[in-house]
């Protein structure tokens, strides 16, 4: 579904990606993960469209999109988080919600509705978003994004500085979106939660894919344990 090759970001000399290669295959829960600095959000940030200066080849749905504006690969079905949240503080949760719905009727409202309820949220519809707990705002953040029916979205550490409940309020929804069909790359930190999620995970470290595969072959990969402890 998402595709990869030869992708090459550099800042000033500084290789922030180098060649990657990387496959989505469609209705996976796919895991990218790495030391901080590895280059993990700028993959992000090139496949969304935010950050166009790469070189390379990326396709969705096997149409390139590398250099493409990030309006156009969102209305192709391809969403994304943020490391921080970013909810509208003035608006309401459910404002929130409805003004990322992509149908303009009656359905929005509905939708977000529904979504709301299946995380515990129901109650707080009325809430402006600056009232919520920053956990309560990062899962606002991720029903946004599925407000838009998304084929794949990009989570970037959705669960980070959340307590425990809502972090797993937020990989359960996560479970159940990929059962209806919704496929994830998610960058996350907590490797408990990789080993449990995806089905294929792959490494960055400076810049470079340096093993790929399920989570255990990955643990156990002497480049890994290199990449985040160092040489013994």
């Amino acid at each position: 579904m998402l595709c990869a090759w030869d992708l090459t970001r550099d800042f000033g000399g500084v290789h922030a990606l180098r060649e990657v290669e990387l496959h989505v295959p469609r209705g996976s829960i796919t895991g990218l993960i790495g030391p901080n600095g590895s280059g993990k959000t700028t993959f992000f940030q090139v496949v969304s469209g935010m950050d166009r200066g790469a070189r390379g080849r990326v396709t969705f749905d096997g149409e390139d999109i590398l250099g493409m504006r990030p309006s156009r690969i969102y209305h192709r079905g391809l969403a994304r988080t943020f490391q921080l949240s970013r909810v509208f503080p003035q608006l309401t949760v459910l404002e929130n919600l409805v003004v990322a719905g992509t149908r303009h009727d009656r359905s929005d409202r509905e939708r977000a509705l529904g979504l709301l309820e299946r995380v515990g949220l129901e109650d707080y519809q009325a809430v402006p978003g600056s009232e919520l707990s920053y956990g309560q705002q990062k899962l606002v953040e991720f029903l946004r994004v599925l407000m838009s029916e998304p084929a794949l979205i990009l989570l970037d550490e959705p669960a980070a500085g959340v307590n425990p409940t809502l972090r797993r309020t937020l990989w359960g929804m996560v479970r159940h979106m990929n059962a209806l069909g919704t496929t994830f790359l998610v960058i996350e930190h907590d490797m408990g939660v990789i080993a449990d999620l995806c089905t294929e995970v792959y490494v960055l470290n400076e810049g470079e894919i340096i093993t790929h595969g399920d989570f255990d072959a990955v643990r156990d990969d002497p480049s890994v344990l290199e990449a985040y402890f160092g040489k013994a």
